[in-house]
């Protein structure tokens, strides 16, 4: 949006007035004019008007409020759309904010003891702080865009704008989160919570007008941003009244708005004083720029008044200040141009004075109000007393000092300074007069005298110094008297000296933590826009450690502004003011280096601007900070001890606060947390007393001080986080014990701290240093008390003590023997080790949690020992001599001294687990005792061989295990490139280990051959375990440059060119020749990538080094071969010489590759890979010049085919851009042009052709030079090819791509024939490679000959379509022979790609059946065209496809029969459409349909092939049949999985009995076993009758049956589902009631619900079965098996129930006990009956629905038939 002031004359000549009139429609220039001048009137913006001719009308001034018409804005350019996306996120953010605001923060129940009151008063002061920070910064910022929008809009800076609307509304953001702290923590003194949130809410709605009225689409007049800007302003000095944070009072802002009311007035007299020259000017465009000039001024100063409203509540924020500057200086800079263009425009000195003098009283009131202004900034001050002759004394002495030498100097600074040091007496005189306090008169008049008198002494000394200007000892002794009034002018003044430095390190701490707010606000609002991640989190870090610091800054300035004279409250200013700096320096660091990673740039220039400010503060801040410490002098151990007494207070004010159960935890306090702090917190203070003691006994008195403030610093927050664990623990003793036992470490403190301050007064007093030794050891003791008063510390030390008392068990000097077999001994030592090296491990994984966790593990790791003690100590007595036994009390011993470490261990680190090295001792501890466990266990393990170490490596593993839980943490000290090397090298050992274990345990003796297979089983998964790291540790290694085992790989390569009997040759130089060549090229094709990737993608040089590596391996392999076959020995000598040069090359590009990697900006490495990846490529020249020595014929050959390769890809390009009609001549050239060049090229080949076929009998240069010949011809032939087919014009695409493909058929022969040569060179004339050569031969020549056909039948409308037909006819012969060769294809395909190159067949044969009935030769073209892509593309996916690994050799013979057969049949098409063009009939084109069924029957033949390929295994995941089918056999394997459970159990054991006939715990067992193999039966006969289902279509897997389909698979997986979880429960039930824990009645119920479930099973399979198929009798008499058998279960469980009755009852029911089962399972049938008959129920109710299936099958077969793509009129005879 633009807006231009257009000033348009209203009057006629010699009469000129002007109208101001804004414009927001266009953009242009001022315009100039006479409207005197017919019809050249022009109206203002309220339409015509009248006016007078001939006098001066009254000054008028016309104001339009209201909404512009949208549509006569202009579109907004980048900058303002960006600007509208920068106000459209800040007002959300303000409209949240203001949201937010309607509550206040809910704050947990404080105390009352003193540490909850400065917490709250702390917090407050805090607040307070940030909210007026962040007032400053909204002021600040609305002062910014009233200055930055007041001129015209094409010049405004709109990402200013944005970023000061972002400041605002960040701030905005930030300072609603502190004032509902501030109102939540507010009492009544100050004003209600309520009250400071409304006025938070009102400032927010300021915020939301202005930002309505900034935006550039809105067309509000000026006013209203000046208007919405001043409420801001006023809601801003209210919100800071309401905090108690209003530091200017009243009559300054009122003197400030008078004054810049003063200066508004007085521009409004220059505006009428210039207005009045306006008027006599006689020039129009001179007269404009004096108006335009003094609307500026008017504009300028209201905006300056507009600023100082705003600013005035928050003058003393420097920004505000540098704001309400900048408006002055606009103002100042409009009067001046005002002035500037009253000059250019007239003469009149009388007028021009009248300008001067008003514009002298404009410059006057700003002058006026910006002194105001600078005046507060001093605070009032006064300049000129004692500051500036204090300051001018102290630049004069140094110059003084600096002249020595130059009398004359020296003597002229001495006049100044005597005058300096003469206005500094006086002062203090005038002060000691004005002095009430005598005793403080008496002090300033002795110091004005003392002053005096160095005074005197200094101007005799410069008299002297005048009086022999040469005379060097008066120059030293006017130095020494300069000296000396130095030092007497600061003890005079030091007192004011030192105020001042203490105000001035306030302000500068102020103003340090503010611009730290501003910064970390900035931050916040730039994370979202900011790209990089990392500079980011960085960013955040920093921001965290500095807003850690920013409360000790706030606290330390409000704690000096209130108590001015406490040299306590001046020293933690000075001390938190140092600690600020370092996190300041770090965050504007990382602001700065985030910057240009911010896309938003209003958010990057924010972030930018507060970080520069916070970098002037800082620096500030460190200045100050220095001259406070030196001013301040040695005080620190004082503040030490008055800030130990302190916390001695508070501790003892809380155990009051404790016993009256009202100690309450400070918000954010927990009990983990505060005993982490305070655990590590206890090593700092026992770091700083040392360094207390060590400096103390120096007698150094500043790192005393330096220690007792770090040990006061410490003890509080030792103080805190003792008071935050009493406050947070439940129990109240241990609450006490904590707070007395914090409360004696500061009592011992303080003591040591004065013990200290005694021993600097007498540093070599031994009674001294003896003191202040017990007085350390006491305070150690207090501290270690401390810390044990943690939780979980005395659980762990009661286990320590029991461990030691259990150890006592093994003082004994014998031990008693064993009463237990041995075997029973070892069994419970072994299962005790166990049990307690697995403690040990939950004692390490307890001190990553809770504290109550370490309690619990550290005592079952104590009962746990005492158990392992125990089975040891039974275990030593066994032990057959005393030699023995003493040996295993002393392994005893080691575990006793290890369980001891390792609960220490464990201690320390749950006391401090950030301590260095903690975790690794605590790691080494826990392993330290699985050794000594297997150290026992070895020596008490008598058993088979390898027992002991088994048992011993998996304690181990159990050991190691947890670690991989914590991948974070170190557990060595080794590097991330050595570890991974460790790993890749540990990795082949083990997969070498885990083999020798599987072979070593099936070639031994082991008595457990059952083992065996699952030996194997799990070698072989740890196998493929090891080469699943080896894989991605190679991955990672190279990722990131680590290429040492690529290095050692190449090197293991070509160690291998150099064995000495090289293996059996398979085959010829010729072959080995090809492959090297191959693998060569490749080599040198990476190094040209590597030399690339270097500049652009470093990190991918990883994987290219990698194929690099994989490459040469082959080449080495393959160039040992042709060494080996080459003649003579010689040429072997030098391939394989080269070969290994190669060799070394690699090896150093992957070396620089690797260090690129780790340092991709290296320059100097990226020139050294470049480098060696041309020495690469050299050396692969010399590898294929060796080649070609050896076979000079062969070469040539292998480089002509590349060439006839390159040929052919690019014909095939050319094809691709003649069928997308984009082929085209470049210029009107006929194809009549290039016919017998095509002609005369291909006879030459024909001839070249010749020479290569006899030169493969001859010497190997003939042959080398006719390949080239060949070479350079076909190169020739297809680029006059190709230009004679782009003059037959893109018009006729199909004819440019049968001409196209002539000359590829003509370079795949050429191609084909030079292998043939190639591999018949030197061979004998008998050779069957010499077969091969003269029939690659015929092809060319019939290629060459359909060629020349197709050229000379190209322009002939009539017959080139048969001519196309006959090509492709003799095209697809050739591939047909290809297809039919043993040749195996160089890569496989899946069978789908098979089945999808059918559907091209279709189509083809679809074509040729249209093309054969219309008879058109542009359908036989397309015919053609398409025919020959889809034959070859069909052939070689079905080779490929059938070649594939996993297809078996009969479906591969299926599948290439049928592929021929398809083939055969289309050719037979083709050949049948060639008769009908010769001679169209209407019997002929009949047969096409006979011809069409054979190609389409055979495409179905070539599918099933396919689908045979694919398997049972490859199925659709998706399909609702496959998943039935899947959950079917799930099914099956948990009934059998539950069978083998069973098998696996027998009945419990019971006394013997008389009568043991009957055993029904065997009957429940077998009857259940029996059941469990029925049902598994069962299912697997329902999954056997859903594949028959689907095989017979009634399924179908097509997604026509989807849903209905789905439908049934979903009941079928329900029921086999059933059937499984019924059977499981069915075989825990009779496992529960053969050991006596569970009812017969569950059980019988368990029986029944596997019967209900299997007729479910049933039913659902029978939904849309056929009642004849054998499937389905197969499962109905599996569900009347299973149902028989459920029928014994529940009579055998109920028998069961009688076991009761006497043995004579038993015996005389045994003969029942038959017949009533056979009883039983008739009346079971019956119930199965029932079940029948409900099936049969069910079944006549689905033959109601006999006719919609019959329709979804009619439907199935329809898609079927369309799947096949058969063409319409095969569909039509099928009808």
């Amino acid at each position: 949006m633009r807006s231009q002031l257009c000033w348009k004359s209203r009057f006629p000549r010699k009469s000129k007035s002007t109208i101001l009139q804004q414009q927001f429609n266009r953009t242009g220039k001022v315009e100039h004019g006479s409207v005197a001048l017919p019809a050249v009137m022009r109206s203002g913006s309220s339409g015509p008007e009248t006016f007078n001719v001939g006098s001066m009308p009254s000054p008028q001034q016309q104001v339009t409020v209201g909404q512009m018409h949208r549509g006569h804005m202009a579109p907004l350019t980048s900058a303002q759309q960006a600007l509208m996306g920068t106000i459209n996120t800040s007002m959300h953010a303000v409209q949240q904010a203001q949201d937010d605001l309607s509550e206040l923060d809910s704050l947990p129940p404080l105390g009352q003891d003193m540490a909850s009151r400065v917490w709250v008063q702390n917090k407050v002061d805090e607040s307070k702080h940030e909210i007026h920070s962040q007032v400053d910064a909204i002021t600040a910022g609305t002062a910014s865009v009233v200055n930055l929008t007041a001129g015209d809009p094409a010049d405004t800076d709109y990402t200013a704008v944005g970023c000061a609307i972002t400041t605002i509304s960040s701030n905005l953001t930030e300072m609603s989160k502190g004032v509902k702290l501030l109102a939540a923590l507010m009492d009544d003194e100050v004003g209600s919570g309520e009250d400071l949130l409304r006025a938070a809410r009102t400032l927010a709605g300021a915020v939301s007008d202005l930002l309505k009225a900034v935006q550039p689409t809105s067309g509000e007049p000026r006013q209203t941003v000046l208007t919405a800007a001043g409420s801001i302003g006023q809601a801003s000095g209210d919100l800071l009244r309401q905090i108690g944070e209003n530091e200017t009072d009243e009559r300054f802002q009122d003197v400030l708005m008078s004054l810049a009311k003063a200066v508004a007035n007085a521009a409004a007299m220059l505006v009428l004083k210039a207005k009045n020259v306006a008027q006599v000017a006689e020039d129009t465009v001179l007269q404009n720029r004096v108006i335009a000039a003094a609307t500026q001024c008017a504009l300028s100063t209201s905006q300056l008044v507009a600023c100082a409203k705003v600013v005035s509540p928050t003058i003393s924020s420097p920004v505000c200040q540098e704001q309400l500057i900048e408006a002055g200086k606009l103002v100042d800079r409009s009067v001046e141009n005002c002035v500037r263009a009253c000059q250019a425009a007239t003469d009149d000195s009388e007028l021009l004075k009248q300008v001067s003098a008003a514009a002298s009283v404009v410059s006057q009131a700003l002058h006026d109000l910006l002194q105001h202004v600078r005046q507060f900034a001093s605070r009032g001050e006064p300049i000129g007393r004692y500051d500036q002759a204090t300051d001018t004394i102290m630049c004069v002495t140094e110059s003084i000092f600096s002249s020595m030498g130059d009398a004359g100097e020296m003597v002229r600074q001495a006049r100044v300074l005597a005058q300096a040091t003469s206005d500094l007496v006086n002062a203090m005189r005038s002060d000691a007069e004005a002095e009430i306090d005598m005793e403080n008169s008496k002090k300033l008049l002795a110091a004005a005298k003392l002053l005096a008198d160095s005074t005197a002494r200094m101007v005799e000394a410069a008299k002297g110094a005048a009086a022999n200007p040469e005379n060097e000892d008066q120059q030293q002794r006017l130095r020494e008297a300069a000296e000396g009034l130095r030092v007497a002018t600061n003890a005079a003044a030091q007192n004011a000296i030192k105020k001042k430095i203490v105000n001035r390190l306030e302000v500068a701490a102020k103003q340090a933590a503010a611009a730290a707010t501003q910064t970390i606000a900035a931050s916040q609002n730039a994370a979202v826009s900011n790209k990089n991640p990392a500079a980011q989190q960085q960013l955040v870090q920093s921001c965290k450690a500095v807003a850690d610091h920013i409360p000790q800054l706030v606290q330390g300035v409000r704690g000096s502004q209130a108590q001015a004279e406490d040299l306590s409250a001046q020293l933690a200013l000075i001390i938190s003011s140092q600690n600020f700096l370092q996190p300041g320096s770090k965050m504007v660091s990382s602001a700065k280096a985030a910057v240009p990673t911010v896309s938003d740039q209003a958010a990057a220039m924010q972030l930018s601007q507060c970080a520069k400010n916070l970098a002037t503060s800082l620096a500030e801040l460190r200045t100050a900070s220095q001259k406070a410490h030196e001013a301040c002098g040695p005080m620190e151990i004082d503040s030490a001890l008055s800030t130990v007494q302190t916390l001695k207070n508070e501790l003892q004010d809380a155990k009051m606060a404790a016993v009256e159960s009202q100690l309450k935890p400070l918000p954010g306090e927990t009990l983990e947390k505060c005993a982490q702090d305070l655990g590590s917190t206890s090593k700092a203070v026992g770091s700083s007393m040392a360094q207390l003691l060590t400096c103390a006994a120096q007698g150094n008195e500043h790192y005393t001080g330096v220690a007792a403030r770090e040990t006061a610093q410490a003890l509080k927050t030792l103080a805190q986080a003792a008071r935050g664990v009493a406050a947070s623990t439940n129990d109240p003793a241990a609450a006490h014990a904590m707070l007395d036992s914090a409360r004696d470490v500061m009592e011992g403190s303080a003591m040591l701290i004065q013990e200290a301050k005694q021993a600097l007064i007498a540093p070599g007093d031994a009674e001294s240093q003896q003191r202040l030794a017990q007085v350390a050891k006491a305070v150690s003791h207090s501290l270690n008390n401390c810390v044990n008063c943690l939780p979980g510390q005395k659980d762990v030390d009661v286990a320590l003590k029991s461990i030691g008392e259990s150890s006592k068990k093994l003082l004994v000097d014998s031990l008693p023997p064993s009463t237990k077999p041995f075997q029973e001994a070892q069994s419970e030592l072994n299962q005790a080790a166990a049990d307690l090296n697995q403690s040990a491990g939950e004692v390490v994984h307890a001190t990553r949690g809770q504290s109550g966790e370490l309690a619990a593990a550290s005592g079952k790791f104590s009962d746990d020992f005492d158990e392992f003690l125990d089975a040891g100590i039974e275990m030593a007595g066994q032990a057959q001599t005393k030699e023995d036994q003493i040996q295993v009390i002393g392994n005893l011993k080691n575990i006793s001294m290890a369980s001891s470490k390792l609960l220490l261990a464990a201690k320390s680190l749950s006391v401090d687990p950030g301590a260095p090295n903690a975790k690794n001792l605590l790691a080494a501890a826990a392993r330290a005792v699985t050794e000594s466990i297997n150290q026992l266990i070895t020596l008490c393990t008598q058993q088979a061989p390898g027992q002991k170490e088994c048992d011993n490596a998996l304690r181990e593993l159990e050991t190691v295990k947890g670690m991989l839980d914590n991948p974070n943490e170190p557990v060595s000290d080794l590097s991330y490139f050595d570890c991974i090397e460790s790993v890749m090298e540990n990795s082949k050992v083990l997969g070498e280990s885990m083999a020798g274990i599987s072979q070593n345990a099936k070639t031994g003796d082991l008595p457990a051959q059952h083992t065996h297979d699952a030996i194997t089983e799990a070698a072989q998964l740890m196998k493929e375990a090891v080469d699943d790291i080896m894989v991605t540790l190679n991955e990672a290694a190279s990722e990131v440059g680590l290429v040492g085992g690529m290095v050692d790989a190449i090197a293991e390569a070509m160690s291998k060119l150099d064995e000495g009997t090289p293996p059996e040759p398979k085959g010829t130089f010729v072959d080995y020749q090809t492959t090297v060549v191959k693998y060569s090229k490749a080599i040198a094709v990476t190094a040209q990538e590597m030399m690339t990737k270097s500049v652009t993608n470093p990190e991918e040089l990883g994987g290219l080094a990698s194929q690099m590596t994989s490459d040469y391996g082959h080449l080495a392999l393959q160039g040992q071969m042709a060494a080996a076959t080459a003649e003579p020995e010689e040429i072997g000598f030098q391939i394989r010489t080269r070969v290994q040069d190669l060799g070394h090359g690699c090896i150093f590009l992957v070396q620089k590759a690797g260090a690129l990697q780790i340092c991709p900006t290296d320059s100097y490495t990226k020139r050294e890979l470049i480098e060696c990846a041309r020495a690469v490529t050299e050396k692969v020249s010399l590898v294929l010049s060796a080649l070609q020595a050896g076979n000079k014929g062969t070469q040539a050959c292998i480089t002509a085919a590349t060439a006839v390769s390159g040929i052919i890809a690019d014909l095939d390009t050319t094809i691709m851009f003649a069928t997308a009609g984009t082929l085209n001549a470049e210029n009107n050239e006929t194809f009549a042009d290039h016919r017998e060049n095509i002609l005369k090229t291909a006879k030459a080949l024909v001839e070249d052709t010749k020479l290569l076929v006899s030169g493969a009998a001859s010497t190997p240069d003939k042959l080398a030079q006719a390949a080239q010949s060949s070479a350079a011809t076909i190169t020739q032939l297809a680029e006059v090819v190709k230009l004679g087919a782009a003059s037959l014009g893109s018009d006729d695409p199909e004819t440019q791509v049968v001409l196209i493909n002539a000359i590829k058929d003509v370079a795949k022969a050429l191609s084909d024939l030079i292998g043939a040569t190639k591999g018949a060179a030197s061979k004998p004339a008998d050779d069957p490679s010499m077969y091969q050569l003269k029939g690659a031969a015929k092809v060319m020549v019939t290629n060459v000959t359909s060629l020349l056909k197709t050229v000379k039948a190209v322009e002939d409308e009539a017959t080139r379509g048969t001519r196309a037909l006959e090509a492709t006819i003799e095209y697809m012969k050739q591939e047909l022979t290809v297809f039919q060769s043993k040749e195996v294809p160089e890569k496989t395909s899946s069978p789908e790609e098979s089945i999808r190159m059918t559907k091209g067949i279709t189509m083809a044969t679809a074509k040729a059946v249209a093309a054969g009935n219309s008879c058109r030769q542009e359908d036989v073209i397309a015919t053609a065209n398409l025919s020959r892509k889809a034959v070859s593309d069909m052939l070689t996916a079905c080779k490929q496809a059938s070649f594939h690994p996993d297809v078996s050799e009969e479906v591969r013979t299926r599948a290439l029969r049928y592929g021929t057969e398809c083939t055969l049949g289309y050719l037979d098409l083709l050949e049948h459409v060639l008769v009908i063009l010769q001679k169209p009939s209407p019997e002929l084109k009949h047969q096409l349909a006979a011809f069409s069924k054979r190609v389409a029957g055979a495409v179905t033949e070539l599918i099933q092939a396919a689908e045979a390929m694919k398997g049972t295994e490859w199925v659709d995941p998706e399909d609702p049949t496959v998943i039935a089918e899947t959950e079917l056999l799930g099914a099956a394997a948990s009934i059998e999985a539950a069978a083998k459970k069973l098998e696996q159990l027998k009945p419990r054991a019971k006394p013997k009995q008389a009568d043991e006939t009957l055993d029904f715990e065997e009957q429940i067992l077998e009857a259940a076993k029996s059941i469990a193999a029925a049902t598994s039966a069962l299912v697997k006969s329902a999954s056997a009758a859903q594949r028959e289902l689907v095989a017979q279509g009634k399924v179908g897997s097509i997604p026509a049956n989807a849903a209905d389909d789905g439908q049934w698979s979903q009941g079928l997986i329900s029921a086999a589902r059933m059937v499984a979880a019924a059977t499981s429960n069915l075989c825990e039930a009779a496992n529960a009631s053969v050991q006596g824990h569970a009812s017969e009645e569950k059980l019988i119920s368990s029986a029944k619900q596997v019967a209900a479930s299997t007729a479910q099973l049933l039913v659902a399979c029978k939904v849309k079965a056929d009642q004849d198929s054998e499937a389905m009798r197969r499962l109905q008499v599996m569900v009347t098996d299973a149902g028989g058998k459920i029928l014994l279960l529940e009579r055998a469980a109920g028998n069961a129930v009688k076991r009761a009755s006497d043995n004579l009852v038993r015996a005389a029911q045994k003969a029942a006990f038959g017949k009533a089962d056979d009883d039983d399972v008739v009346v079971k049938t019956k119930f199965v009956g029932g079940i029948a008959q409900i099936i049969a129920a069910q079944e006549e109710m689905l033959k109601k629905e006999r006719e919609l299936e019959e329709a979804r099958k009619k439907l199935a077969q329809i898609r079927q038939q369309q799947y096949k793509f058969l063409p319409t009129e095969l569909r039509e005879d099928e009808g």
